[in-house]
């Protein structure tokens, strides 16, 4: 028999850790054991996603739940070597619940989370109003399996020193969130160097969130 031939590389940088973190948000593992989708908002993701695997595939747009309007990018690829490799590091095909952890090499945790960020994280920030100068910035991590959010949870201790709650905002949602000096402690722990895979609205608004905090600081 022959051995599959694979098309994106699965040898550990810091640019697969970032597309992982991308699949385990917003991809899909097809229950044929060989395609993988990533479905996303924003074009400059899915093509930041197909060049670290170094994939030439058509991306197509789709509509998503009961929106007609096909405002969705979409990407999807056969490779079978590659599917493997994810389901042997714990990403599953209907992992949207069940998923737990993910064997992620510590060195590239951190390139990981801003995938996982990227796909499905995100920041929040304002004013309290009952204190003018007093700013609130908060991070959270979103996922529909509180395994996987109690992972994160731990692997952000262990690894960043920085501790979060995992929280049940909603009953198909739970999330790790991080109050404002955690977030600005995270901030330069995913964006370690000025020249990463990212999404580049969600990092322009967290740097532009991080120094208002340090600003507000300052005042207080």
């Amino acid at each position: 028999m022959n051995k599959p031939q694979g098309k994106a590389n699965c040898k550990w940088t810091p640019e697969l850790a970032y597309a992982i973190g991308l699949i385990v948000t917003d991809g899909c593992l097809y229950s044929d054991g060989r395609h993988l989708n990533l479905t996303s908002k924003d074009l400059e993701q899915v093509k930041t996603f197909a060049r670290i695997l170094g994939l030439k595939n058509k991306i197509g747009k789709k509509a998503s739940g009961s929106n007609r309007s096909k405002d969705y990018y979409n990407f999807q690829f056969g490779d079978v070597n590659f599917y493997r490799f994810l389901v042997s590091i714990g990403v599953t095909p209907n992992k949207t619940k069940t998923i737990g952890s993910v064997d992620i090499p510590k060195r590239y945790f951190r390139d990981f989370l801003r995938g996982h960020f990227d796909g499905d994280g995100c920041t929040y920030s304002y004013y309290d109003p009952r204190w003018q100068r007093s700013f609130l910035l908060y991070l959270t991590f979103i996922s529909a399996s509180k395994k996987h959010m109690d992972w994160i949870c731990q692997e952000i201790m262990d690894k960043a020193g920085i501790q979060g709650r995992v929280t049940h905002p909603s009953k198909s949602i739970f999330q790790v969130r991080f109050a404002k000096y955690d977030s600005m402690k995270l901030f330069e722990f995913i964006y370690y160097m000025p020249e990463l895979p990212c999404l580049t609205r969600k990092r322009l608004k967290f740097a532009e969130a991080v120094a208002t905090a340090h600003l507000s600081n300052k005042l207080v």
